[in-house]
């Protein structure tokens, strides 16, 4: 077993505590932080920050966190949910479920242990009653908001399907996007596992970060479980570290990321992708060709979020930063399989104290035989 302490840190990163940000964490008097629906008054459920490119100005805002729910979270939702909301141990605006409701398609028709609506209505009302999350908000799949958002972020109303080729969420991350209130917002996947020091405070630093360099549009922790004076592993995706403590990639990736909202319409609308043709030389035509002959045919399905966002980000010269400090990092489970959900409390027990088996070092994908 290999703990990760704070005194084991990346010496040449630059530290910062939340002592070092506006931000004051009120003192918590239950496992998860207030907000709003609770305790805390509006005032304290907010962040003051000081925006550096413009220090001569300050204006109070306001950060949120969106899970996205689907019949396939019901195994092990409430299990990861309320061990995200106390890692994050942050004061948002608002803790929001965005539970969608569309049939399952493609591989996730056969995921182990599919719960029912009932089922995931039930598990999401029972994170509110125990004040876990705020309230939940059920996806808009009407023909009026799909043309509307479609319109929004690809520039194109005409766009039919919901969901990509995956039969992943297309419109309901736009969807929890553009309805979770907040200047900012942190979205986590719902199977995602998150390790934070006491003492620190990695959402302050990407709102901080988000303020001062404009070619950042998206923050996440460190990705694996680090160790001292290692970097990065097992990255399939390009990336630079960048001098100020993080890592630039073009890749975005929809497990975690925080956004400043006003810097995402700067990226907007961005070009649709299509694949799933069968003939190559279909697939080289214009977006809104390809859009019309799905519409026609119904052939073709929708690329990934995640590489359409990453194509315009790198058509911007706009990057995703990793943080590279090490007291804050995710692990991903990429298999929800009975095993994995029955040995998920000692997991996320050991997650939070900052454990990790040797076989999970240097991998940020949950090795779960090493855990075993």
């Amino acid at each position: 077993m290999i703990q990760n302490k704070k005194q084991q840190q990346h010496s040449s990163l630059p530290q910062v505590s939340p002592r070092d940000s506006t931000l004051e964490l009120p003192e918590q008097n239950s496992t998860y932080p207030s907000t709003q629906k609770n305790t805390m008054n509006q005032s304290q459920a907010t962040l003051t920050h000081q925006n550096l490119s413009h220090s001569h100005r300050s204006k109070t805002e306001t950060c949120s966190l969106s899970i996205t729910v689907a019949r396939t979270d019901v195994p092990f939702m409430m299990h990861i949910i309320p061990h995200l909301v106390r890692s994050c141990n942050f004061p948002f605006f608002k803790r929001v479920l965005v539970m969608d409701t569309a049939p399952l398609s493609q591989e996730k028709v056969n995921r182990p242990g599919l719960g029912s609506q009932e089922d995931l209505r039930a598990c999401c009302q029972k994170l509110i009653d125990d004040g876990v999350m705020d309230e939940v908000i059920e996806m808009d799949y009407s023909e009026s908001y799909r043309r509307q958002t479609y319109q929004k972020y690809f520039g194109c109303s005409e766009i039919r399907p919901t969901h990509n080729y995956k039969g992943s969420p297309m419109l309901g991350y736009m969807f929890s996007i553009d309805n979770v209130p907040g200047d900012y917002l942190l979205h986590l996947d719902s199977d995602m596992l998150l390790h934070q020091e006491p003492d620190f405070n990695w959402i302050q630093l990407g709102i901080d970060l988000l303020n001062r360099r404009d070619d950042v549009m998206f923050v996440r922790p460190f990705a694996g479980f680090p160790m001292p004076g290692e970097g990065l592993h097992n990255q399939i995706k390009s990336y630079d570290y960048d001098p100020e403590g993080f890592y630039r990639f073009t890749f975005f990736s929809l497990r975690a990321f925080l956004l400043k909202r006003s810097k995402l319409e700067q990226l907007c609308p961005m070009p649709v992708a299509w694949r799933c043709f069968k003939r190559k030389w279909v697939s080289n035509l214009p977006p809104r060709v390809l859009t019309t002959i799905n519409n026609w045919t119904g052939r073709g399905k929708l690329e990934s979020w995640e590489i359409i966002m990453s194509r315009q980000l790198e058509k911007m010269n706009c990057v995703r930063a990793t943080l590279a400090q090490p007291e804050a990092w995710t692990l991903h489970p990429r298999h929800h399989s009975p095993e994995f959900v029955a040995n998920l409390p000692t997991i996320i027990e050991r997650v939070e104290r900052g454990e990790a088996p040797e076989g999970q070092v240097g991998y940020y994908d949950l090795q779960l035989e090493s855990w075993l």
